[in-house]
């Protein structure tokens, strides 16, 4: 901070460098949603198979990955056992596997407006999983926070014009799944000392990702 309490040159560098990142993730984010739904719904390039769709998806992942840290050696991989992968890094990737699949194929079914606000439940999903595995304590207010946005996701539901039974149950699944990989993580991993940062995760998860479907 200098006089007046103005941030320095520094600071307001690494402030617009993070609202930069957030906005690159944003546009990408959608334009991958956007393009999904796209693929998949049968009005338009009419190409319904999620779980191709999704096995594409992370051989690309995997290959990117490969390539950034055996190839290009952007980031040292993390050391671990064969074990620890197979206990922990498996079931993650399974889950994740699980999530992508349904969520891809809820896009033949409903709206990307409408699969957005189902989205909206993950925070409810995430406490709600972690209060029952006990990493996450109860708290009567933050119940009631949770229970005001299910009600919020219930009357977009209600409202909706193209509301599809089979395609909110897959993505209400696609959530749950998703909640249960983020708190997996924290068990998994997290409590052993382990810091997958967004590369090496792509290199240890995406190959599990991508044989699952195989299967």
């Amino acid at each position: 901070m200098g006089k007046g309490g103005s941030l320095s040159d520094g600071v307001i560098k690494k402030i617009l460098l993070s609202y930069t990142y957030v906005a690159i993730w944003i546009f990408l984010s959608f334009t991958v949603i956007v393009y999904n739904k796209y693929i998949l719904d049968k009005k338009m390039y009419n190409w319904p198979f999620p779980i191709s769709l999704t096995m594409i998806h992370m051989s690309f992942c995997a290959s990117l990955a490969f390539l950034l840290i055996k190839v290009f050696k952007v980031v040292e991989p993390v050391s671990m056992s064969r074990d620890l992968y197979l206990s922990s890094v498996v079931p993650i990737g399974a889950l994740y596997s699980l999530s992508l699949w349904l969520s891809n194929s809820a896009y033949i079914y409903l709206s990307v407006s409408f699969i957005q606000m189902l989205k909206a439940l993950m925070p409810v999903a995430v406490y709600s999983i972690g209060v029952l595995f006990k990493k996450e304590g109860y708290k009567n207010d933050t119940m009631v926070n949770m229970l005001s946005i299910s009600f919020g996701v219930a009357v977009a539901a209600y409202g909706e014009a193209k509301f599809d039974t089979w395609g909110v149950i897959l993505q209400l699944g696609a959530v749950a799944f998703e909640a249960t990989r983020l708190v997996m993580i924290q068990i998994l991993l997290t409590s052993k000392g382990i810091t997958l940062n967004p590369i090496t995760s792509l290199y240890y998860v995406a190959p599990c990702w991508l044989e699952r479907p195989l299967l």
